[in-house]
């Protein structure tokens, strides 16, 4: 008899989702030496990420609420890293 194993979606949250829509957007970075997530400040990466968001949202979840997930997102992560010495920050 064939069974199959239930597979979990990739991005089981709809947080999940806007973090990868975003960095895929190129609207945020990750710090490479402690991994927090970065705001790049960049308009057109984030105008990309809410043309996802409104166009292709997670199955279930309104264009609207898509995009207000995605907007939450931008509004919790700052443009610097919190472990970061200023100085460090500077050199990239």
């Amino acid at each position: 008899m064939l069974m199959t194993k239930h597979r979990w979606p990739a991005i089981r949250t709809l947080r999940g989702w806007a973090i990868n829509v975003l960095n895929e957007a190129g609207a945020i970075r990750e710090c490479e030496e402690h991994g927090w997530m970065q705001d790049r400040a960049d308009p057109h990466a984030r105008e990309r990420a809410f043309n996802i968001a409104r166009q292709d949202p997670p199955a279930d979840v309104s264009p609207q609420a898509a995009e207000a997930a995605v907007r939450d997102m931008l509004d919790s992560i700052g443009d610097t890293c919190p472990e970061c010495r200023p100085d460090e920050e500077d050199r990239r």
